[in-house]
């Protein structure tokens, strides 16, 4: 799946464009391995991966890099003829959630080992390392991370009363009710933001499908997922969100911008927009994590990001993994952080950003990361997505159980292929 919301938040700090398909080549002698690297456009800066070539070829005098870079659009039937062996790199970026589609057609190298033993994996984010892993094996290496959180404008919350932001889900909604008032919409929430809902169905223990002997069902309608809903409608009903919109239409940083909005649930690459189209706010904004059931932990979101993937039909598999070790460590993590505004793929590697406030918040978000249901399928159901049609009936007043079922029929029969 297309990481649609990193790529707003790269194309801001990206200051130069790479161009679909355009790469960055080598310039090792004669004698060296060339490593190839698919990597996706406005994933990092031309800067970050001049930076990373040169260190590297210094380091490994025996190796050239070359980096293509290729376009979200399309890439998946590319991928799959390249791991069919037509014109096969030694490592490509993908989508978290796209390593189960890519593992099914057989060509993936299985980097469990490496993983384990080399990489620390008992402490990658939840959110990449889960959806990187099928069936017990390591296809995807987790390389960067994003999730939503709370944006907030600090001038409503202080002339409300409010000193501090929310640690709990009841305090939120308390929160959010004082602020809702005098022409100040509490919180703009649109009403088909499904990676929100789904926030809060895994907060309630729910799941969006779930996969039994093989066969993946649509889970809606479970009462844990039922629970998250109703959470999701009282919190959107402190606000003017539209019921039948997602937070692209109008998009949601637009709305905030007009100074009467209190809170969004979005990237903190929102507040970059937010702050052009309206430099008033500008250092008025505060972000904190989407607060969770209790003040023990923050609570879940949907972690966006990238792995690494390492084909079996590669020329230079070993080198390919080589080159993943060192994007995928501590030092280059720290620079991809800092370049980018990313999270770092481990817990442990949270202090890096300390001092970069959103970016900072987002990382205490992402340790309660999650991913999609891991289906070569789930790409279908996003397609024609079933859950926002359920969202905006139960919000124009449609029965929750009915809608949902409908919504669980529809995500079932789209994992199936059928």
């Amino acid at each position: 799946m297309k990481n649609r919301m990193l790529v707003g938040a790269v194309a801001l700090i990206s200051v130069a464009a790479l161009g679909g398909c355009g790469l960055i080549p080598g310039s090792g002698g004669s004698g060296s391995k060339k490593v190839t690297i698919w990597l996706m456009k406005d994933s990092v800066t031309p800067d970050f991966l001049e930076t990373f070539k040169k260190s590297y070829e210094e380091e490994h005098s025996s190796i050239e890099l070359e980096f293509k870079i290729q376009s979200w659009s399309g890439i998946g039937p590319k991928v799959i003829d390249a791991l069919g062996g037509k014109d096969t790199p030694d490592v490509i970026e993908v989508g978290n959630t796209q390593v189960a589609q890519y593992a099914e057609s057989g060509g993936l190298r299985d980097l469990t080992l490496e993983s384990m033993r080399d990489l620390g994996s008992e402490d990658w984010l939840p959110g990449l390392a889960e959806p990187g892993s099928i069936g017990g094996v390591q296809y995807g290496i987790p390389w960067y991370a994003a999730n939503r959180v709370v944006i907030y404008n600090k001038d409503l919350f202080e002339q409300a009363g409010i000193t501090s932001p929310p640690k709990t889900r009841e305090q939120w909604i308390a929160d959010s009710k004082k602020l809702n008032r005098d022409g100040i919409q509490g919180m703009y929430l649109p009403g088909q933001n499904w990676y929100v809902l789904s926030g809060f169905i895994w907060d309630e223990g729910g799941e969006l499908a779930s996969e039994k002997g093989g066969d993946w069902q649509g889970t809606l309608n479970t009462p844990a997922a039922l629970k998250g809903m109703e959470f999701y409608q009282e919190l959107q009903a402190l606000g003017a969100g539209p019921k039948n919109a997602d937070e692209e239409k109008p998009p949601q940083g637009d709305v905030f911008a007009e100074g009467n909005v209190a809170q969004i649930i979005s990237t903190p690459s929102t507040a970059t927009l937010i702050e052009k189209a309206n430099p008033e706010l500008k250092g008025k904004l505060g972000y904190f994590p989407i607060p969770g059931k209790t003040s023990k932990a923050p609570g879940s979101v949907f972690t966006g990001g990238s792995d690494l993937i390492v084909p079996e039909k590669a020329h230079q598999r070993s080198a390919g993994i080589a080159v993943i070790k060192e994007l995928a460590g501590a030092k280059w993590q720290e620079v991809l952080a800092k370049t980018m505004s990313y999270v770092p793929n481990k817990t442990t590697l949270a202090h890096v950003i300390e001092g970069e406030e959103s970016t900072a918040v987002m990382a205490e978000g992402a340790a309660e990361g999650h991913a999609t249901p891991n289906s070569p399928q789930w790409a279908a159901v996003e397609a024609d997505n079933p859950i926002k049609l359920y969202m905006t009936a139960v919000l124009q007043g449609e029965d929750p159980a009915k809608a949902a079922k409908t919504a669980s029929e529809k995500i079932t029969a789209a994992l199936a292929g059928s």
